[in-house]
């Protein structure tokens, strides 16, 4: 038996056909249009400093539902990428099943906001988000939405003003942030993050995008370029990767103080299972979450392992209590074929039967 069989035709037809496909990707790339942020029709309705909050346009002959749904994103990274194309869209998805769908655009903070704090997000950015949306539709209380990083602020907001929040769906959030599994969060524990900050301020998003991509360095970093050869004959698959690496690139720095305090009460501290976090002269108490939960959580996430989700269940005082896994990953929840007829049609058909 010859452990590598290669055969000097074959050899030869794959190369023509690599050397074919590098050309032909040189002239689809040169050739690309410009890249979009996300391709559902939005409109701004309500700015506050780098904030804006945009409604997305219902589509024909389909009746939004009386509650809106606001979606709150994570501080890294930008927000389209639940929006990224168009047979991937979350956004799109949910709008499908009637929801009057909202998203906060955090912007991309500078040196003028490095003194910006949890509080000020929470308490005063998404509360006034919050309010717009109860003031200008007429409603008590608005359905909410949290990604990530922005489900953790979701969970507090939830916390801290119950009567504002009708139903709350998160998304890949971690509630356990020291799972043996979480290797984001052993990194983090012996960082000097009061000295990070101090010297430097605001976080730039290039030195945080870098470290999550060094968690899984060779798919990452290597097999996935390698394997766009494979795709780069085709315009549109060159178009979808181009969106995909814009958005992986596309990285806000981090206002320092909201870096400092989340990373130091969550990552270090662990707040939401030994308490202890703060926003302004409040505690955070989770048990103060009543409102229906619906918890998603990926099952191959190497940023929040479904461990440092699922304990969610024992922390919020909510009776209605939803889990439900998805067979991907951190991204994938978002943009696979797979979360588009599974994932979002199961988030719209559960606010239905709650709203």
């Amino acid at each position: 038996m010859i452990p590598i069989d290669i055969r000097p035709d074959k050899l030869a037809e794959e190369m023509l056909d690599y050397s074919r496909k590098l050309g032909q990707g040189m002239e689809n790339l040169l050739n690309a249009e410009a890249i979009d942020t996300g391709v559902s029709p939005k409109q701004p309705v309500y700015k506050e400093d780098k904030l804006v909050l945009y409604r997305y346009d219902t589509p024909e002959g389909v009746t939004p539902s009386a509650v809106p749904l606001l979606i709150v994103y994570a501080l890294v990274n930008r927000p389209y990428m639940t929006d990224i194309q168009e047979d991937r869209s979350t956004i799109k998805g949910l709008l499908a099943t009637g929801q009057d769908v909202y998203l906060i655009d955090w912007g991309y903070p500078d040196q003028a906001d490095r003194a910006i704090n949890l509080d000020d997000y929470i308490n005063g950015y998404l509360d006034s988000c919050v309010d717009h949306l109860r003031e200008q539709l007429g409603v008590d209380k608005v359905n909410l939405l949290g990604i990530c990083q922005g489900g953790v602020f979701s969970l507090m907001y939830a916390s801290m003003h119950p009567d504002k929040v009708n139903n709350l769906v998160t998304m890949v959030t971690p509630v356990d942030f020291k799972t043996p599994d979480n290797l984001l969060s052993a990194w983090i524990q012996n960082v000097d993050v009061d000295l990070a900050v101090d010297t430097i301020g605001n976080i730039p998003g290039e030195l945080l995008n870098w470290t999550f991509l060094t968690l899984k360095p060779y798919s990452l970093m290597g097999q996935k370029y390698i394997n766009m050869v494979d795709m780069l004959d085709d315009p549109a698959k060159v178009k979808n990767f181009l969106r995909m690496e814009k958005w992986i690139f596309d990285s806000p720095d981090q206002a320092g103080e909201t870096f400092r305090q989340f990373t130091k009460d969550f990552y270090q501290r662990n707040g939401f299972i030994n308490g202890g976090v703060m926003l302004g002269e409040r505690e955070v108490d989770l048990k103060n979450v009543t409102c229906p939960v619906l918890n998603i959580y990926a099952l191959q996430d190497h940023l929040v392992p479904p461990d440092a989700s699922r304990p969610m269940k024992g922390l919020v005082g909510s009776e209605d209590y939803t889990e439900l896994a998805f067979p991907g990953g951190h991204i994938g929840i978002y943009v696979s074929g797979k979360a588009q007829k599974e994932v979002t049609p199961a988030i719209g058909k559960w606010l239905n039967e709650r709203s």
